[in-house]
C-alpha cells in the first residue's frame, strides 16, 4: 500500500464522548482533517443526555492524554481531588485508606457530563469537525460509504470515508457493522451484579455532607455501596446489588425496599440520602460487565478504540483512563507507520495485552473492594505493602500505584502485582502484627525475588 499524503489525511470517528473528543483533539493537532458523527445532539445545546453517567475517576493516564490534548487545566477546574477510600465499618466505624503516599499520589473525581462539555469545546477549537443528531445505521465497506440517519426525522445522511474509528462505546454500531464482514471473536462476560444510582445533596449551608476528599465505600460481601464527590458540592452514590439472592434487584424492587436495606446496612448512610426512595424508583439499573474481542480492525477501514473494544466494569476507575490511553497510542501510531493498515495493527498490538489486564484487574477490585477493605488478613498485608513500598521503592511499588500514577503498560503491572501478591501473602502467614517480622530477611527476599522495575514510561 502507498504511503500517505497529505490530501488522505482525514478520519471519521464515530462517537462524540470522552474517547471520541480526545482522539478528535490529537489527530487535529497533527494535521488531520476530522469529522465526527454523534447519534445523541449537542449536549452544549441541549444538556448532557448521556448514557452511564457513574462518576469517573481520572487518573495520571487519563491526565497525561489530557495534557497532551491541550485540555487538562480546563478539566481540572472541574475535578475533586479522592486521597483514598473511606470505608464505613457496619458498626458505623470508618477508616481513610489512603491510595498512595501523600497527596501528590491522588485521583480525581469528574462529572462525565461535564467533562465531555469541555473536551467537545477543545476538539472543535482544534479543527475537528462535529456533526450531532448523526447515529451511524449502516456501512458500505467496499464502497466506503457510511450511512448515518438522524433522530429526529428518520432522515439517511450517506458519507465517504477513507477510515472509520469507532469511540462509540460498549454498544457500538461500527462494531455491529463490522461483524457483518468479519469474525471479531466478541463474547460478553456478565458479573451477575447491577448497579442504581443515589445522590447526597448538599449539607444546610451549601458544605459536602461528608468528607469531600475521598470515594466512600461501605463493603458488605456480597455487595457495596460508593460515593463519589462532585464539584457543585453533592455525591454521587452508586448502590452495587447482585442480579439474585437476597439482597439483589430481584428482592430489593421498590424505594420501600431500599430504605429498609439502608437502615439495616447502610444505616449511617441513610440520613445523607433525603429522595432515597425517589431516586430508587426513578433512575434505572445499570447493567456490568465484560466485552472481548480478538480483532479490533478491519484492515484500513475500521479501527475500534476504548469502550467499543475492551469495555470493562468499573471498579478500578480505568475505563476512562485506559480509553484516553488508547487515544494517544492511536494517535501515535498514525504517526509513525506508513498506511493505516499498519497503524491499526500496530495499535491493536500494542493495546489489547493492556486492555485484558486492566479488565482482568478491575473485576479483581470490585472483589476486593466489596469483600475486603474490612479483612483483617487484607489490612495487615496492606500494611506491608506500604511498608515495603517505602523500603524498596525500585522494586515494590503497589499495583494500585502502577495503575492510577504511573504509566507502566497495564500488562506489566498486571504480572508484578501478581508476584508482589504472592511474596505479602508469604511473608504474612502466622503474623497478627508487622511486629513480629523479621525485617532482614523481608528486606533479603525482596532482593532475591523482585528485580528493579523498569522508569515509568
Amino acid at each position: 500500500m502507498e504511503p500517505m499524503t497529505q490530501q488522505d489525511r482525514h478520519i471519521t470517528l464515530i462517537g462524540a464522548g470522552l474517547a471520541g473528543a480526545v482522539l478528535a483533539t490529537l489527530l487535529a493537532q497533527r494535521g488531520w482533517r476530522v469529522d465526527v458523527y454523534e447519534k445523541r445532539g449537542d449536549p452544549r445545546v441541549q444538556g448532557y443526555g448521556g448514557g452511564r453517567s457513574i462518576n469517573l475517576a481520572l487518573a495520571e493516564r487519563g491526565r497525561h492524554a489530557l495534557r497532551l490534548a491541550g485540555a487538562d487545566e480546563a478539566v481540572m477546574k472541574h475535578a475533586v481531588m479522592m486521597r483514598g477510600r473511606m470505608v464505613h465499618f457496619l458498626d458505623g466505624r470508618t477508616d481513610l485508606q489512603r491510595y498512595g503516599r501523600d497527596d501528590s499520589e491522588v485521583i480525581w473525581s469528574v462529572h462525565r457530563g461535564e467533562l465531555n462539555v469541555v473536551l467537545l469545546d477543545i476538539a472543535e477549537r482544534a479543527g475537528a469537525r462535529l456533526h450531532f443528531d448523526r447515529g451511524l445505521s449502516g456501512v458500505d465497506f467496499d464502497a466506503r460509504i457510511a450511512t448515518f440517519t438522524d433522530p429526529r426525522d428518520g432522515s439517511a445522511h450517506q458519507v465517504a470515508f477513507e477510515s472509520l474509528v469507532g469511540a462509540d462505546g460498549a454498544g457500538s454500531s461500527l462494531r455491529a457493522a463490522m461483524k457483518d464482514g468479519m469474525e471479531l471473536g466478541e463474547r460478553t462476560e456478565f458479573l451477575g451484579h447491577s448497579y442504581k444510582e443515589l445522590e447526597i445533596p448538599p449539607a444546610p449551608d451549601g458544605s459536602f455532607s461528608i468528607e469531600p476528599n475521598a470515594l466512600h465505600i461501605w463493603p458488605r460481601g456480597r455487595y457495596m455501596c460508593i460515593a463519589l464527590p462532585n464539584d457543585e458540592r453533592t455525591f454521587t452514590v452508586t448502590l452495587f446489588l447482585p442480579n439474585e439472592g437476597d439482597p439483589s434487584f430481584a428482592t430489593v424492587r421498590d424505594g420501600n425496599d431500599a430504605r429498609a436495606l439502608f437502615e439495616r446496612d447502610f444505616a449511617d448512610a441513610l440520613p445523607l440520602i433525603p429522595r432515597l426512595e425517589q431516586d430508587f424508583e426513578r433512575n434505572p439499573a445499570g447493567l456490568l460487565a465484560t466485552l472481548y474481542l480478538d480483532h479490533w480492525h478491519l484492515d484500513d477501514r475500521a479501527v475500534l478504540v476504548g469502550d467499543a473494544a475492551h469495555a470493562m466494569v468499573p471498579f478500578h476507575g480505568q475505563g476512562m483512563n485506559c480509553a484516553f490511553e488508547d487515544c494517544v497510542a492511536l494517535a501515535e501510531h498514525l504517526d509513525a507507520q506508513p498506511d493505516r493498515a499498519a497503524a491499526f495493527a500496530a495499535f491493536q498490538a500494542e493495546r489489547l495485552p493492556n486492555a485484558r489486564a486492566i479488565q482482568q484487574m478491575a473485576l479483581e477490585n470490585y472483589l476486593e473492594m466489596r469483600d475486603r477493605v474490612d479483612d483483617d488478613d487484607y489490612l495487615l498485608q496492606r500494611a506491608l505493602e506500604r511498608k515495603l513500598a517505602e523500603r524498596h521503592p525500585d522494586r515494590f511499588v503497589p499495583r494500585y500505584s502502577m495503575v492510577t500514577f504511573q504509566r507502566l503498560p497495564y500488562a506489566t503491572a498486571f504480572e508484578r502485582g501478581r508476584q508482589q501478591r504472592e511474596l505479602l501473602v508469604e511473608l504474612t502467614r502466622g503474623h497478627h502484627s508487622l511486629d513480629t517480622l523479621d525485617w532482614a530477611a523481608v528486606d533479603e527476599t525482596v532482593r532475591a525475588r523482585l528485580s528493579p522495575l523498569p522508569a515509568d514510561a
